[in-house]
């Protein structure tokens, strides 16, 4: 018998910190115009994390707020996967569990996953995945926190595609046995041969931090084969992508045309405009995160949080997933939002 997996809570985590374009293109020593950030790389503004907003707590905070959106005990979450990404409060510890102690989620299990910005679409899957496979996991939280835009050189020119990076948290509560809010077909795709195109240079075992080099390695998030990645990406990722939406389409017995609604991150305008077109969709079937700027893995969560808030997603639409991370990984996933009895 197939069991039906769907979204039973979700939560978002602000700072309550923005960065305007206009500071932005003034941390850029005025290479970039504030005219430019807006419609080019399409900031208005962004968040950015305050003294307390580690990137565990954010990813914390947004799970308390999915708990209150299920309206559950926190007891009955059996397993945390945590996207919440490596760069946090203190380095080797696990996120998962700081998350469960956080929330008083004392029954369950948690692990950390990395993937990127693909983390939390790759996490949906692998939690359905878990709950089809094993009969005592019915409930997953899949939460975390962001905020590699502290590593940003904004006076870094092959930085650019990086400037919208933010903060905040994200959560989704996930049961086995829904009849709403379906998490139907995925498609991921991963590109090893630009592993490590891009990362931050500086703090690991290849260039450890010295003391002369610690306040470079402060803001050392690069692109490390600029060409290389540049290249292979204008060579793939677009095609990728399709193939992404195309598969989780196609494995929830879906079409382009039924998308209803495209749950995407948040990348230049243009990109986004493209993406619209080419799957026929309109400006009004989307949320364009010009006010967020980009943090990482949230912006899928963040999305959905908005276009049900704007009603742009309601009984019956499907929602069309989408996210892409270094790496390279491109991912999609498929959600039918309201009741599917």
């Amino acid at each position: 018998m197939k069991e039906n997996i769907g979204i039973l809570g979700l939560g978002v985590y602000l700072p309550g910190t923005t960065m305007s374009a206009a500071e932005i293109a003034a941390a850029t020593n005025g290479v970039w115009s504030e005219a430019a950030i807006r419609e080019k790389l399409g900031i208005v503004k962004k968040t950015i994390p305050g003294p307390q907003d580690g990137t565990q707590e954010m990813g914390a905070l947004a799970a308390l707020e999915a708990v209150k959106d299920a309206k559950i005990d926190p007891k009955e979450i059996d397993v945390i996967l945590c996207f919440g990404e490596e760069w946090k409060e203190y380095p080797l510890t696990t996120s998962a569990l700081y998350i469960q102690d956080r929330i008083g989620a004392v029954n369950a299990w948690g692990v950390d996953v990395q993937n990127r910005c693909c983390t939390s679409v790759t996490a949906l899957k692998m939690a359905k995945d878990m709950m089809v496979a094993d009969e005592d996991i019915k409930t997953v939280l899949v939460a975390g926190g962001y905020r590699n835009g502290d590593f940003v050189d904004y006076t870094d020119k092959n930085m650019s595609m990086m400037y919208n990076l933010s903060a905040g948290g994200g959560a989704i509560i996930l049961r086995k046995g829904m009849t709403k809010n379906l998490l139907l077909g995925t498609g991921l795709i991963s590109d090893g041969s630009l592993a490590r195109t891009a990362g931050v240079e500086i703090g690991g075992t290849v260039n450890p931090i010295t003391p002369e080099n610690v306040q470079e390695a402060a803001k050392s998030l690069r692109l490390m084969d600029p060409e290389r990645m540049k290249n292979r990406l204008n060579e793939v990722s677009n095609a990728n992508w399709y193939k992404c939406i195309d598969r989780a389409l196609e494995k929830s017995h879906l079409t382009r045309s039924d998308i209803d609604y495209l749950d995407i991150l948040h990348i230049k305008r243009s990109g986004h405009l493209g993406m619209l077109k080419d799957l026929g969709l309109t400006e009004d079937q989307t949320v364009y995160l010009e006010d967020y700027g980009h943090m990482g893995q949230v912006d899928q969560i963040l999305s959905l949080a908005l276009g049900l808030k704007q009603g742009k997603v309601k009984d019956g639409s499907v929602v069309c997933m989408i996210a892409a991370g270094i790496g390279y990984v491109w991912a999609a996933n498929i959600i039918r939002w309201g009741d599917a009895s």
